[in-house]
């Protein structure tokens, strides 16, 4: 008698339980994404850096140098979460349109690629308040400038940069709303939150007085809907796969 363990599903069957563990590995690696990034980008900074006095930056820099350092290794978390969450969404997605579903993952990766770039801003600090080598001919009050110089480069350029992410979450907002699987009030959260990172990024290139941060929480509301939905309903496979033939 063969085993249960042996059995072979039927391949709708194996495409449904395939397609749902797409949809709960998505709300994982969102809120892992959400958990990390929170802390690597917002806390840790808050905590670290003021703005007005690059003495306490430096100082707060060295005293809590693990905390600075965990807030680099969480935001290599969000990195890994995140291109793995554009394969996810391109098999999720790839269904309504397959190239639009594509173009998204290009426009996610090209912006974690130059996010990771803006983060060289945030490690250099560590090398310019070394003060070795060349740094020697530096004084301390000149070094702690240009460690704050750097932290304000990391954090411009990485607002600078969001278009393509907010792009990326457009299109998979608008793929979302088409597919009939997932529910359109989802796709609409996320296409405001992917707009309202495309409009902040032109605002800070025009009118950087007229950019408010607030407009970035947008994306809020849609990451936590959709980590809930992926991670508690899924996909509604019967039209999944009615949306393949």
């Amino acid at each position: 008698m063969t085993s249960a363990r042996n059995e072979v599903l039927p391949p709708a069957l194996e495409r449904a339980v395939s397609i749902q563990r797409y949809a709960r590995m998505g709300g994982v690696l969102l809120l892992v994404s959400l958990v990390a990034g929170g802390f690597g980008e917002g806390f840790v900074p808050s905590k670290l850096i003021v703005s007005s006095s690059a003495t306490v930056t430096a100082h707060n820099l060295q005293s809590f140098e693990a905390l600075y350092r965990l807030g680099f290794a969480a935001y290599l978390i969000e990195a890994m979460c995140d291109v793995g969450l554009s394969l996810v969404f391109y098999v999720l997605l790839r269904r309504v349109d397959r190239y639009l579903a594509l173009l998204s993952v290009f426009f996610a990766l090209m912006g974690t690629a130059t996010f990771a770039a803006c983060e060289l801003f945030y490690v250099a600090p560590t090398l310019i308040l070394d003060g070795s080598g060349s740094l020697a001919n530096f004084s301390t009050d000149q070094l702690n400038a240009l460690a704050l110089l750097s932290l304000r480069l990391f954090g411009y350029g990485g607002m600078m940069l969001t278009m393509f992410y907010g792009v990326a979450s457009l299109l998979r907002g608008y793929l979302i709303f088409r597919s009939g699987y997932l529910p359109r009030f989802l796709g609409v959260l996320l296409g405001l939150g992917g707009l309202g990172f495309i409009a902040r990024n032109f605002l800070l290139a025009l009118a950087p007085g007229y950019a408010p941060e607030a407009i970035l929480f947008l994306m809020f509301p849609a990451g936590l809907a959709l980590i809930g939905w992926l991670l508690v309903k899924g996909v509604d496979v019967e039209r999944w796969e009615a949306a393949g033939n």
